[in-house]
């Protein structure tokens, strides 16, 4: 019996490290990215419409835009004039750790269709 114990705990230690690292992320987005970007990535919020933000939970931005872009974009940012619009978004590159920004990238891949 013991050792069906220690087999079922072993086998959560995974997954529970997995969630606190979802909620490590979901956190980061919301401190870094969801003040423009949304909680949802609708781009809905005051900062988002300013901006004219695409909404980066469709499928067709998510079909748009590869991994590769998505991290470039975090790494260095965002400071364009377009269509009368000035965005800009801060550069993360000396900010984040590349493990945080990959994450990044996966939360905003996590954001699209189901």
């Amino acid at each position: 019996m013991r050792r069906l114990i220690a087999v079922l705990v072993l086998a959560c230690v995974p997954l529970a490290a997995r969630a606190d690292d979802a909620a490590k992320t979901e956190r980061l987005w919301k401190a870094k990215c969801a003040s423009c970007h949304g909680v949802d990535g609708k781009g809905q919020t005051e900062q988002g419409k300013k901006m004219k933000m695409h909404d980066i939970s469709t499928a067709d931005w998510q079909k748009k835009f590869t991994d590769a872009q998505i991290k470039q974009v975090t790494l260095d940012g965002v400071d364009e004039q377009k269509d009368g619009v000035h965005k800009q978004m801060d550069p993360y590159k000396d900010k984040l750790k590349p493990e945080q920004v990959d994450a990044l990238v996966a939360f905003t891949r996590s954001l699209g269709p189901k």
